[in-house]
């Protein structure tokens, strides 16, 4: 897979959990565990991101 196929998979993710996590929010019966661990995952997606942007910049 190159790295902009990746990319668009990763940001495809990171925007499907950041409607997971306003869907979390919206619902008082979400735990606060819950919320803390989507956005765990949103953060180390969006570090992934950086980090493929950063060679690609530097490779091309």
């Amino acid at each position: 897979m190159s790295l902009q196929a990746h990319l668009s998979e990763l940001a495809a993710k990171h925007k499907a959990l950041e409607s997971e996590l306003a869907e979390a929010l919206a619902h008082p019966a979400t735990s606060d565990a819950e919320i803390a661990e989507l956005k765990r995952k949103k953060l180390r997606i969006k570090d992934e991101i950086s980090q493929l942007e950063h060679q690609l910049t530097h490779t091309h």
